[in-house]
C-alpha cells in the first residue's frame, strides 16, 4: 500500500507545473491580445485620420508617432486625441528652445537672425494656445480646440515662409515640418470625435 500511494503521489507531481505552465501561457495571450487590441485602435485611428487629410496626415507618421507615448497602448480615440495635442505641445516647447539656443549664435546671417526672431515670437504664442486648446478639449469643446490647433498649424508655415521669401535654407525646416504634420493629426482625430459626438 505504500509503494502505490508513493507511486500515484510520482504520477502526479508533474500537474502542477503544468497548470502554472498553463496559467503562464494563458495570461501571456491575454496581454498579447490587450496589446494588439491597443495597436487595432491606433491603427485605426491612423487609418481614419489619413482618410479623413490624406494630404496632411500620413498613417506611418501618425502611427509612429502615436505610440510614441507609452500612454497610447491603452488609449481609447478620446485618449489619443489628448495624446495628439500633447505630443504637439510638447513639440512646440522644443523648438522654441532651440529658436532660442540658435539666436545666441553671434555669428548669424542677419535675415536668418530675423526670422527665427519671428518663430519664437510665433512658438512663445503658441504654447498658451496648446494649453487652451488642452483645457478645451478635456471641455469637450471642439469648436475651440480646432481654432487653436488651426492657429498652431499656422505658427509652423509663417515660420518657415519666413525663410523662404529670400530662398534661405531654414534651419527650423524638419521642426515646422513635424509641427505641422503633428497639428494636421490632432485636428483629424478633433473632427472625428466632433462628428461621433453630434
Amino acid at each position: 500500500m505504500i509503494r502505490t500511494h508513493s507511486t500515484r503521489e510520482r504520477t502526479m507531481s508533474p500537474c502542477p507545473s503544468l497548470s502554472l505552465l498553463l496559467v503562464f501561457f494563458l495570461t501571456s495571450l491575454h496581454a498579447a491580445s490587450a496589446d494588439g487590441g491597443a495597436n487595432c485602435v491606433i491603427h485605426e485611428t491612423c487609418k481614419k485620420c489619413a482618410q479623413e487629410d490624406p494630404n496632411n496626415v500620413s498613417f506611418k507618421f501618425c502611427v509612429a508617432s502615436l505610440e510614441s507615448n507609452p500612454n497610447s497602448r491603452r488609449a481609447d480615440l478620446r485618449g489619443l486625441g489628448l495624446i495628439s495635442i500633447k505630443l504637439l505641445q510638447h513639440n512646440v516647447t522644443g523648438t522654441r528652445s532651440y529658436a532660442k539656443k540658435l539666436l545666441k549664435s553671434k555669428k548669424m546671417d542677419p535675415f536668418i537672425k530675423a526670422c527665427l526672431q519671428d518663430c519664437l515670437e510665433l512658438y512663445s504664442n503658441a504654447i498658451p494656445t496648446l494649453k487652451e486648446a488642452i483645457r478645451a478639449y478635456k471641455d469637450e469643446k471642439y469648436r475651440d480646440v480646432n481654432i487653436d490647433l488651426s492657429s498652431v498649424m499656422d505658427a509652423a508655415t509663417t515660420c518657415e515662409d519666413g525663410f523662404a521669401e529670400k530662398g534661405a535654407v531654414s534651419p527650423l525646416a524638419e521642426r515646422n515640418k513635424d509641427e505641422f504634420r503633428l497639428s494636421a493629426l490632432a485636428l483629424s482625430i478633433v473632427t472625428i470625435l466632433s462628428r461621433s459626438s453630434h
